[in-house]
């Protein structure tokens, strides 16, 4: 089989491990794909990259491909999205101070979303009547599933992100320093972000992402589509490689052998106990969330079209973008499950016979149509108990309204 030369970006984060898995691991030499990482430290440098053609494919925030197909990048570029790259990952991290003033004024036990937003609303109401300028909190890019998890959080429990709080851009390993200088009071980042601030003092992680939104989507696999286009055998290649690391990343057995791969200099460069933290899904250290981080399990690698409809209602919601029809259209188009399918049918793998399903609805794991073997989902709550029907779009943006 005839090597093909793939380049592809990335941010040193701990969901980055599937991507450099499957370089590390074999995975990828045996699907014959010559695959070269490249790391970079924001990810609007992965998205200029990206556009100038210095990457076939990227390591990439679950909206930013959504972004690119609606004329919202500086650069024009049309990226398709073939699969996923896990759920969870991320946490909302406050700086200790803060903590310590939220536990203050409404005691709670993290990451209980509910009485986190409940203690930090108190606080933004105290600093209201004391005259305090508004709460910074950090995300990494505006088109980011932090900055609407962030965002849905925030408005859920009684907080206007707008108004109430300043949210800033800060790239991703800039963060605990940032937290540590008191330039911002909070952030929402991946892993290692988090726990690095926390081992340092200077944080404490009042919530996470599988709690404000349960096996949510969080990185994406994007690739330009003239490539696409003109490589379809090299991209089912990738999508093959990527998919058998995901399920590699996902066997407990093969936490700690990652942790110590990703600890390196040209990877994410932070301690293999810190990393192992989200793998292992404790990084609370009051018991495991197991779904933390999921690389695998329930079709975590499967591109719904109804996740990239719910990132468009949030560009909707927050003003990046105004809803037509065309554009919940070319949003939805972007992500792309038929190239998912046609990539791993030699495989033989379950994989969902829907392209797109109601998110929110499942409170439990519960097996689904799949097109060969069985295929189980969920649970997939958020956690002010809202669903989102993507084939009722319309009621659901004027439930944002009201």
């Amino acid at each position: 089989m005839a090597e093909i030369e793939i380049a592809a970006g990335f941010i040193p984060l701990t969901d980055s491990a599937i991507l450099v898995a499957a370089r590390e691991c074999g995975f990828a030499e045996e699907e014959g794909v010559a695959l070269t990482l490249l790391r970079e430290t924001s990810w609007a440098n992965i998205r200029d990259r990206m556009a100038i053609g210095q990457f076939e494919a990227a390591h990439m925030l679950a909206p930013m491909p959504i972004a690119f197909e609606l004329g919202l990048t500086p650069l024009s570029l049309e990226v398709v999205v073939p699969m996923a790259m896990g759920l969870g990952g991320n946490a909302v991290t406050v700086s200790t101070g803060l903590f310590e003033q939220m536990m203050r004024v409404e005691a709670f036990s993290p990451p209980d979303p509910n009485g986190a937003g409940c203690a930090l609303r108190a606080v933004i109401e105290s600093g209201k009547r004391a005259g305090n300028s508004p709460l910074q909190f950090g995300v990494v890019h505006p088109h980011s599933g932090h900055n609407f998890e962030l965002r849905y959080w925030l408005a859920a429990s009684g907080i206007n992100p707008e108004t109430d709080v300043e949210i800033v851009i800060v790239p991703p390993p800039f963060m605990p320093d940032a937290l540590e200088s008191g330039r911002i009071d909070g952030y929402c980042v991946g892993e290692p972000w988090n726990s690095v601030a926390v081992t340092k003092g200077h944080g404490r992680i009042a919530t996470v992402k599988s709690a404000i939104w349960r096996s949510s989507p969080e990185k994406v696999l994007g690739v330009r589509s003239d490539w696409a286009r003109n490589n379809a055998h090299g991209l089912s290649r990738l999508v093959r490689a990527l998919y058998r690391a995901a399920e590699w990343c996902g066997d407990p057995g093969n936490h700690t052998a990652l942790s110590q791969i990703l600890a390196r200099p040209e990877y994410i460069g932070q301690p293999a106990k810190l990393i192992v933290r989200a793998l292992e899904g404790a990084v609370i250290g009051n018991g495991k969330d197991n779904g933390f981080f999921e690389p695998f399990a329930h079709a975590a690698t499967f591109p719904w079209q109804s996740q990239a409809l719910w990132f468009y209602t949030q560009m909707v919601r927050w003003g990046q973008i105004e809803h037509t029809p065309a554009n919940a259209d070319r949003a939805r188009r972007c992500y792309r499950p038929d190239l998912y399918r046609a990539a791993l049918r030699p495989l033989s793998v379950p994989i969902p016979a829907a392209n797109a399903k109601v998110e929110g609805a499942l409170t439990k794991a519960e097996p689904v149509g799949a097109t060969s073997g069985a295929l189980t989902l969920g649970p997939d709550g958020f956690f002010d108990g809202r669903i989102f029907d993507p084939d009722k779009l319309e009621p659901y943006l004027a439930e944002d309204r009201s």
